[in-house]
C-alpha cells in the first residue's frame, strides 16, 4: 500500500512566529500555575479578604456595618499616626547604621583573611534566629537590674551611679532597639554585598593595582559604583524590612515606655488581636489600619524607585553623553 502524503500550506511569517510562541508560552505557563495558585491563595486572597471589614465593626464573631466610622476615627488617631512617625524614625536609625556596616564587614571578609569562614558564619547566625528569641536575648541584656550590659559596664568603671534603666527611658530606648535590629539584620545584607563584589572581576582590581590605585580609592572608584544594582536592591529591601518590623519591638519593650517604640504595625497588631484597647478585638479597624499600612509602605517604595531612577539616569545617562560628546 502506497502512503499518500497531504502537502501542508507553507505558513507564514506572523503564523511561525505565533506557533513559536505558543510551543514555548505552555511549558512555561505550565510551570507558573503552582506559583500563581499560591501567590493567589495566600496573598491576594487575604489581602481582598481584609476589605471586607474596612468599613464594619468586628469582633471575630460579629460584623456591623459602620460606614465611615473605621475612617473618621483613623484620621483622629494620634496613637497610630505617632506610631507612624516612630516607624520613620525608627527605619531612619536602621538604615544608617546597618547598611555601612553591612558593607564595611563584607569588603573586611572578602579579603580572605585568616577566619573569614568562621566571621561570615557568626555574623550571619542572628538572621536565622527568630525574631521573638532575639527579643528575649536583648532583654536580658539591656535589663536595669542585672542586665548583662549594665553589668559590664560596671566592672569596667563605666558605670558608677545607678544601672542605666535602657528599656524604660523614653530618652534612650530607641538606642537598644536599633542595636537589636542592627544585629538581627546586617548579616543578610552582609552576604548579599559579598555575593556583589564577589561578581566584580579581579581583572578591574589587577588594572588598579597596576595603576597605583590605593585600597581606599579602589573601594570609591571601582567597588562602590559597580555595586549600585545590588545596593539599590538592598536598600529597597532594606527599607521595606525596616517598616514591617515589629517582633522583636514587641517582645522587648512592647512598644514602651509611654508609646516611645510603638512601630506602626504593633500597633496593628495590638489592635486586630486584642493586646490593647482594653481586651477588646478590633479586626475591622485593624484591617483599615493595615490598608494604610500597605499604601504607606508603598508610597514609600514608589518614592525610593522614583529617587533610584533618577539616579541612574544621572550617572548612565549622563556617562553616555559625555562619551558621545
Amino acid at each position: 500500500m502506497s502512503t499518500v502524503k497531504m502537502n501542508r500550506p507553507a505558513l507564514s511569517g506572523k503564523e511561525k512566529a505565533r506557533q513559536n510562541w505558543l510551543n514555548g508560552a505552555t511549558p512555561s505557563t505550565l510551570m507558573l500555575i503552582p506559583a500563581i495558585f499560591f501567590l493567589l491563595v495566600c496573598s491576594v486572597y487575604p489581602f481582598l479578604w481584609v476589605f471586607r471589614y474596612v468599613l464594619c465593626n468586628y469582633n471575630g464573631f460579629n460584623s456591623t456595618f459602620t460606614g465611615m466610622a473605621n475612617i473618621q476615627r483613623m484620621l483622629i488617631d494620634t496613637t497610630f499616626w505617632n506610631s507612624v512617625g516612630t516607624t520613620f524614625e525608627y527605619a531612619l536609625y536602621k538604615l544608617v547604621f546597618i547598611i555601612p556596616l553591612a558593607l564595611l564587614m563584607a569588603v573586611l571578609l572578602n579579603m580572605r583573611l585568616a577566619g573569614s569562614s568562621l566571621f561570615r558564619a557568626v555574623y550571619f547566625m542572628p538572621t536565622i534566629i527568630a525574631s521573638s528569641i532575639s527579643g528575649m536575648i536583648f532583654m536580658f541584656i539591656f535589663a536595669t537590674k542585672n542586665g548583662i550590659l549594665n553589668g559590664i559596664s560596671r566592672s569596667l568603671g563605666l558605670l558608677n551611679g545607678p544601672p542605666t534603666p535602657w528599656l524604660t527611658d523614653p530618652s534612650i530606648v530607641m538606642i537598644a532597639v536599633t542595636v537589636l535590629a542592627i544585629w538581627g539584620g546586617f548579616g543578610n545584607y552582609m552576604l548579599y554585598f559579598i555575593n556583589g563584589i564577589n561578581g566584580i572581576s579581579e581583572d578591574v582590581y589587577e588594572s588598579a593595582k597596576i595603576d597605583g590605585a590605593s585600597g581606599v580609592r579602589t573601594f570609591f572608584s571601582i567597588t562602590l559604583p559597580m555595586l549600585a544594582p545590588v545596593l539599590k536592591v538592598i536598600l529597597m529591601l532594606a527599607i521595606t524590612g525596616a517598616f514591617k518590623d515589629y517582633e522583636a519591638i514587641m517582645v522587648l519593650t512592647q512598644g514602651g515606655p509611654g508609646n516611645r517604640t510603638m512601630v506602626m504595625f504593633l500597633y496593628i497588631y495590638n489592635t486586630i488581636f486584642a493586646t490593647a484597647n482594653g481586651g477588646q478585638a478590633q479586626i475591622g479597624y485593624g484591617a483599615l489600619l493595615s490598608v494604610m499600612a500597605a499604601i504607606i509602605v508603598g508610597a514609600v517604595t514608589g518614592v525610593y524607585m522614583m529617587v533610584s531612577k533618577e539616579l541612574d539616569d544621572v550617572m548612565y545617562g549622563g556617562g553616555q553623553s559625555g562619551k558621545s560628546s
